[in-house]
């Protein structure tokens, strides 16, 4: 068994990844890349647009600057490393960019979803309450959610990292994913993962299932304020905003809670791989044109900086 763990420590991982050598894979491989470059476009100019606008100086876009911060950090932990193996043909993956990826990863996912909910929170309480708007998302208030969704999320991460990490791997070392993702590895240990994986279902529970479900409730309360508005216009856009967020929400969580909190036995090969694309590369993408650039604000705050720009 000490050769295992020694072996463990020694070794480098193989990400069989999304591509192969065929055609469709080199198609499938530049559009993963567009989608890189527009994620890092799209976020980097949230976050500018709220620091140098004070129109958006809100509890809201506060929370959105951070949201976009953390997608772009997550993206960039798990699309270079693909871009890197797949132009130089290598799969290969040290222990300790393995552990590292699995560290930010996991940071990041349990932090955004924590912030998403704070963001649901923020929304019912801007159109169900807005009189106590102030009070009840004040500067204090938004920061400790901010600060709670990063530092919890990270606690969080360092547990499951460093347990994951100290399990033998005796066998085939090949990962059938594009990353190195908890579920996926536990297929590779040698040794009974039973216990752990009830962790990882208890931790499902707090970070996924529970932020789930106050986000559900708070748009299921705005929606029944937003009924009982007297402007169709207003209503038919709350509606439309509403809409908008629970399938960004549900893209993220879904595929998410599908693939922690099923039993390793339920998970078949290449199965968690292509679930894993929804919250790690496509909602970071569509998290800034869902939540920000379809907002009259935003829009008004980026004609701004534009013009700022062309007059220097």
């Amino acid at each position: 068994m000490m050769g295992c763990e020694n072996q463990s420590f020694t070794t480098d991982f193989i990400l069989l990844g999304l591509f192969s050598s065929s055609q469709s894979s080199q198609i499938f491989f530049s559009f993963i890349f567009i989608i890189f470059m527009m994620t890092l476009t799209e976020n980097t100019i949230m976050i500018l647009l709220v620091l140098r606008d004070s129109r958006l100086h809100t509890p809201m876009y506060f929370l959105l600057s951070h949201l976009s911060f953390m997608d772009i950090l997550h993206i960039s932990n798990i699309v270079p490393k693909m871009i890197i193996n797949f132009l130089s043909g290598s799969r290969t993956i040290s222990f300790a960019g393995c552990g590292f990826q699995i560290f930010l990863s996991l940071t990041l996912l349990g932090g955004e979803c924590l912030l998403l909910a704070a963001m649901s929170y923020d929304r019912y309480v801007a159109i169900c309450h807005p009189l106590h708007y102030h009070i009840l998302m004040n500067d204090y208030v938004r920061n400790l959610m901010a600060a709670g969704s990063w530092i919890v999320g990270t606690v969080n991460s360092i547990a499951h990292t460093v347990y994951a990490l100290h399990f033998p791997f005796c066998g085939s070392r090949a990962i059938d994913h594009f990353f190195c993702e908890v579920p996926a590895m536990l297929k590779l240990s040698c040794e009974d993962t039973t216990l752990y994986e009830q962790g990882v279902y208890v931790s499902g529970l707090i970070f996924l299932l529970v932020p789930f479900s106050l986000i559900f409730v708070s748009y299921v309360q705005i929606l029944l304020t937003v009924l009982k508005m007297k402007s169709s216009e207003a209503r038919k856009k709350s509606f439309s905003t509403c809409s908008f967020h629970m399938i960004v929400v549900t893209m993220y969580y879904g595929p998410f809670i599908f693939t922690y909190m099923r039993p390793k036995a339920y998970h078949t090969p290449g199965q968690d791989m292509y679930l894993a694309i929804f919250y790690t590369i496509i909602t970071p993408t569509l998290n800034p044109i869902i939540y920000s650039f379809r907002n009259k604000d935003v829009l008004e705050a980026m004609k701004n900086m534009l013009k700022s720009k062309f007059l220097h």
